[in-house]
C-alpha cells in the first residue's frame, strides 16, 4: 500500500500526519484552525486519499505556522507514499466550479518543485487569512516535488474561491497518482 506517516516538531508546531493514497477519503483532521480543517477534509474526500492530521500550533500568534507546517508534512508524506512513482499517470489538470467561482489546477509529479499561484487571495475567511492558501500550496508543492499551477478562472466569495482551489487540487492528485502502467512515466526512466 502507498502510505506514509510523518511527525514534525518545532518550537512553533507539533504535527502527526498519516496518508494513504489508495484510501476512500476517510479523514480525521484537527489543526486548531477551523477553516483549514474544512479545506483538508475536502482534499481528502475529493482525492479519495485517507488523511489523518493532528497539529498543535502557536495559533495564539496566528495560523501561519500551522498551515505552512501541515503543508510541509503533507508534501513529505505524499512524496514518501509515492515511492519510485512507477506506473503513475503523473500529469493532471482539472477545472472545478464552486457556485459563482471556478478554479483551474494543473500538476506534474516530476520531482521538480514549482508553484505558480496566479491570483493572490487576500482578506479574511472568518478568522483565516486567505493568503495562507498560497502558503500551504507552496509548502506542499516544494516538499512533494511537484509542479503546481493554480488559477482562479472566476472569483467571488473567498470561501468559495479557496474551496474550488482545494477541490481542483484533490481531483488532480487523484488523477495523477492512478496506476496506469508498469513503467516510470519519464523518458529518463526515473522521476
Amino acid at each position: 500500500m502507498r502510505t506514509a506517516e510523518i511527525a514534525r516538531e518545532t518550537r512553533e508546531t507539533k504535527i502527526k500526519l498519516s496518508l494513504n493514497l489508495d484510501g476512500n477519503g476517510t479523514n480525521s483532521v484537527h489543526t486548531g484552525v477551523g477553516f483549514f480543517d474544512h479545506m483538508l477534509e475536502l482534499l481528502s474526500v475529493h482525492s479519495g486519499m485517507d488523511l489523518s492530521v493532528e497539529c498543535k500550533g502557536d495559533t495564539q500568534v496566528d495560523f501561519h505556522h500551522s498551515v505552512e507546517d501541515v503543508g510541509i508534512c503533507l508534501g513529505q508524506a505524499f512524496k514518501q507514499a509515492l515511492g519510485d512513482k512507477k506506473g503513475i499517470a503523473r500529469f493532471a489538470d482539472r477545472i472545478v466550479p464552486m457556485d459563482e467561482c471556478a478554479a483551474l489546477v494543473a500538476l506534474d509529479i516530476s520531482g521538480r518543485p514549482f508553484l505558480n499561484f496566479e491570483d493572490k487571495l487576500s482578506g479574511k475567511i472568518g478568522e483565516f487569512d486567505a493568503e495562507l492558501v498560497e502558503e500551504f500550496m507552496r509548502a506542499f508543492a516544494f516538499n512533494a516535488g511537484v509542479n503546481l499551477y493554480i488559477k482562479l478562472l472566476k472569483g467571488g466569495n473567498m470561501h468559495h474561491e479557496a474551496e474550488a482551489i482545494f477541490k481542483a487540487l484533490a481531483k488532480c492528485l487523484q488523477d495523477a497518482v492512478k496506476i496506469v502502467s508498469d513503467k516510470v512515466p519519464s523518458s529518463k526512466g526515473v522521476l
